[in-house]
C-alpha cells in the first residue's frame, strides 16, 4: 500500500479535523492510506526540544515520513496570510532531500485553517506551495467541478480546501469544509496512485 503524509500543525484544532477529513478521503482510495503527522511547537528564543512522541495527537513528522510518502498533503493555520512558523521551521530542514531530489514528481496539496473569513486563506495556501514547487512536487488543487466549492459560506479554495474557524476558533468544520477536504484527500490519492503505477 502506498501511503500519503498529511502532514500539519494545529494549534486550536481546526487544521488538525481538516487533516482528519483529508486522511479519510486519501483512504477511500483502494491501495492507498494516510499517514497522519505534525510538528512541534517552535519558541520564539531558542530551539525547543520536544519529546519525540507528543502528549495527545499526531506522532511528530521525521524527514523519513517525507523521503517514504507517495504523495503530500501539507496544512497549517493562517499566521498573516503565510504558513504557521513551526511548519516553515520544519520545511526549511529539508535541505537535504532537496539536494537528493527525493520529494521530485510526487504530487502534494495544501490545506488551511483561519480564524477570519479574509484572513489570507490563499494567501496561506500559495506560501506553502512555494518550498513544494522547490522540491519538484506536482501540486494538486480541487477543481470548480466539486459542487461544494460553489456552495461554500465558509472557507474553500481551488488553491485547497480552507475553514473559517470563528473569533475564537470555536467553529466546526461546516459540510462544505468537509466535503472538500475528503475530496482532496481523494484525488491527491488518485494522482499519488496513478504516478505510483507508472513507475512500476
Amino acid at each position: 500500500m502506498a501511503e500519503i503524509l498529511v502532514l500539519y500543525y494545529s494549534r486550536t484544532g481546526g487544521t488538525a479535523e481538516m487533516a482528519r477529513r483529508i486522511a479519510r478521503g486519501v483512504e477511500e482510495v483502494p491501495q492507498m492510506k494516510a499517514r497522519l503527522r505534525t510538528v512541534p511547537a517552535i519558541s520564539t528564543v531558542c530551539e525547543a526540544i520536544e519529546d519525540d512522541i507528543p502528549a495527545t495527537g499526531s506522532p511528530y513528522a521525521s524527514l523519513n515520513d517525507l523521503q517514504e510518502c507517495a504523495g503530500l498533503a501539507l496544512g497549517s493555520p493562517t499566521r498573516f496570510g503565510n504558513m504557521a512558523a513551526p511548519l516553515k521551521y520544519f520545511l526549511d530542514a529539508t535541505g537535504g532531500l532537496w539536494l537528493a531530489g527525493a520529494l521530485c514528481g510526487k504530487p502534494a496539496a495544501v490545506f488551511t485553517s483561519a480564524s477570519t473569513l479574509h484572513g489570507g486563506h490563499e494567501s496561506t495556501l500559495l506560501t506553502m506551495m512555494l518550498p513544494l514547487l522547490h522540491h519538484g512536487m506536482l501540486l494538486v488543487g480541487l477543481p470548480f467541478t466539486e459542487a461544494a466549492l460553489h456552495e461554500t459560506h465558509g472557507g474553500g479554495t481551488p488553491y485547497g480546501p480552507s475553514h473559517w474557524s470563528g473569533a475564537k476558533s470555536s467553529a466546526v468544520l461546516d459540510n462544505e469544509e468537509k466535503r472538500l477536504g475528503r475530496a482532496l484527500g481523494r484525488r491527491l490519492a488518485e494522482v499519488a496512485r496513478c504516478l505510483e503505477q507508472s513507475r512500476v
